[in-house]
């Protein structure tokens, strides 16, 4: 094993956390650590999925004395639907989200709130979809798109647009299983009915729907929230940034940005840098304005603008205990309500922005693409205007900061691969470059590590060691949402110091690409980028995604989103690994179903795998890649 001594380690990071816990002690805050103790030991009926309650006659729990709930439904039948429904949930949640991003581009004007970052993106989408570009202004155009893809949530015929983009082979896999997504919000509603008392209760069923309704997030709802907002705020490219909880400055006011939209954070950003605004935080004392970003608006903001990522979900009630953040400011999703009588111990804001996320204990600022300017501008100025109130006894940052490369998306890598083609032989513009370094060993094969954190695992701890498991085998490692900044605050994604710690293919790669071993490739909704790479590499290979060196992996997923993607990222063809039980070990055949022989893998050419071991589960991802090597010949 490599000595991985530059990297901040979890023994550290727990340190700090720690140290802010006794910040928290001296005013009485609670926190997520003692909440878990308060929670322990959870239902075991609800863990392993074979409690109901989706009609009053119940609830009903399935036991050996009573198998069958009142209505009749047995186990297999009570966790199929809870499945389903968890399914619901998440693809809902990211398709909201990229419906908020279509209205938003539909509000897109030259000198407005929101403008075109990226219009020969927009023109490619149109392009693709049909749409004549010739002679458009593009505001037009991009209206028409908006509207184009606000009708694939609730069009009456046909699958989703974006479902062309797999290869063919894809595509008539899920024609032939039946699980191609219609209209976004009709797969979500239809597994409400599928699961509404007396309807479906056969889990062959409800696992088919839960891979279509996962499918209308991955290529439906988040696609389209991943493509239009790189229209809006520019597609990423690679850009250095900083992370851990050590960005937070102490002589300067500290705006934290939390949760998943885009629109908002980017205004934040926008307003934070505004002259008149850092006028005015020096006249009460400040050196100037700092923004960071928690969860996945970190990821937004860190790969646009080069904003410093303070933390992942489980840091969120970090950066109020340093006692330095005068506002957190959150959209949607993954926001802890624990953040209002938090913020209520210190001197920090805590403003909610959304009518999606209405939270105790805040201060609620409805923003709009409309009002965008004036939003942003007040909540700056409501942030700067709280320095003053800080307790400069409380204030307690701990000092782990780590430099990070992130902004790989699709284009990004494509760009980064023509740099080191041949330009006398190769073609320009295509994977084909990765491919001959997974071809010829020198990459054994790539991880696609995804989700959460959750405080039923250590948290970061599962991320990071597999990472490190992975580099060390010639196994690059792609990834999104918490997992990214996981990666981020530890060091692995520093370009000049994280290949030494790698295998000598993965190494040389990285030195001959200038890239970081983990390539960092957004938030959650991002994983639909992943989908497209791993389209492209099938496309350009003449390989199914199902039989390329590539899994999945979310070692500490937590929330219903992380299951809607589990079930799209099999569904495209690709293996995934879970460190965390996903609420179906009360019922063999779903189990089977979605982890066996026979079942998902029938349909798709993927399954799951769940193995809480961390250690084993990166030894099963490595010998997975190698049997897909072996069954290649390469």
């Amino acid at each position: 094993m490599k000595d991985w001594a530059y990297l901040t380690t979890v023994e550290e990071m727990e340190a700090a956390t720690n140290s802010l816990l006794e910040n928290g002690k001296k005013v009485g805050a609670d926190s997520w650590q003692q909440r878990v103790k308060n929670q322990t030991p959870h239902c075991g009926f609800g863990e392993a999925g074979t409690c109901c309650r989706i009609c009053s006659m119940g609830p009903c729990r399935i036991t050996p004395k009573s198998p069958r709930g009142i209505c009749g439904c047995d186990v297999h039948g009570i966790v199929g639907r809870n499945f389903l429904r968890f399914t619901a949930g998440g693809s809902a949640t990211h398709s909201d989200h990229g419906r908020e991003i279509c209205h938003t581009l539909y509000q897109a004007k030259e000198g407005g709130n929101y403008q075109v970052k990226d219009p020969e993106k927009l023109i490619r989408i149109a392009k693709e979809w049909g749409v004549e570009t010739e002679g458009k202004d593009i505001y037009d155009l991009a209206h028409e798109i908006a509207e184009m893809a606000l009708l694939e949530y609730g069009k009456p015929f046909g699958v989703q647009r974006f479902l062309k983009r797999a290869p063919e082979y894809t595509q008539k896999l899920w024609h032939e299983a039946g699980i191609e997504p219609r209209a976004i919000d009709r797969e979500v509603s239809t597994a409400l009915h599928m699961t509404h008392m007396g309807c479906s209760s056969l889990p062959e069923a409800l696992i088919r729907q839960a891979l279509r309704c996962g499918l209308s997030d991955g290529w439906g709802g988040s696609m389209a929230g991943t493509e239009l907002s790189d229209v809006l705020f520019g597609t990423p490219k690679p850009i250095d940034t900083t992370a851990n909880i050590g960005v937070m400055e102490k002589d300067m006011v500290n705006i934290i940005v939390h949760g998943h939209d885009p629109s908002l954070s980017e205004m934040i950003v926008c307003y934070a840098n505004d002259p008149e605004m850092i006028a005015l935080a020096k006249s009460v004392g400040a050196k100037g304005i700092n923004i960071a970003g928690v969860c996945c608006t970190a990821n937004e903001v860190a790969m646009r603008h080069g904003v410093p990522m303070a933390g992942n979900f489980l840091c969120q009630e970090n950066v109020v205990l340093t006692g330095a953040c005068e506002a957190i400011v959150v959209d949607v999703q993954c926001i802890f309500p624990a953040l209002g009588p938090l913020s209520k111990c210190f001197h920090t804001k805590f403003v909610t922005t959304s009518p999606i996320a209405r939270i105790p204990d805040s201060e609620f600022i409805r923003f709009s693409a409309e009002t965008a300017g004036e939003n942003a501008k007040a909540i700056v100025k409501m942030a700067v205007e709280n320095f003053k109130n800080r307790d400069p006894q409380l204030v307690n940052i701990p000092d782990q900061k780590q430099k990070a490369r992130v902004g790989y998306s699709l284009e990004a890598i494509v760009k980064v691969l023509d740099g080191v083609a041949n330009s006398q032989v190769d073609e320009f513009g295509t994977t084909k470059p990765l491919l001959e370094c997974v071809t010829s060993g020198v990459l054994r094969g790539a991880v696609a590590m995804v989700g959460c954190n959750n405080p039923k695992v250590r948290p970061d701890y599962a991320h990071i060691n597999l990472m490190k498991k992975l580099l060390e085998n010639d196994i690059i490692v792609v990834v999104s949402g918490c997992s990214a900044q996981a990666a981020a605050k530890a060091g692995l994604m520093d370009p000049d110091k994280a290949k030494e710690y790698c295998g000598d293919g993965l190494k040389r790669v990285c030195e001959l690409a200038g890239i970081p071993p983990v390539l960092h490739m957004g938030s959650c909704v991002d994983i639909s980028r992943m989908m497209i790479l791993a389209s492209e590499l099938s496309k350009d290979s003449g390989i199914p995604i199902s039989q390329l060196p590539v899994v999945g992996c979310a070692p500490e997923w937590m929330s219903e989103k992380a299951v809607s993607i589990g079930n799209y990222v099999i569904a495209t063809g690709i293996d995934t690994f879970l460190g965390v039980d996903p609420y179906v070990k009360g019922s063999e055949e779903v189990c089977a179903l979605l982890t066996g022989e026979h079942g998902v893998k029938d349909w798709v050419e993927a399954n799951y795998t769940v193995e809480t071991d961390i250690e084993k589960l990166g030894d099963l991802m490595i010998e997975r890649i190698e049997a897909k090597r072996a069954a290649l010949g390469i």
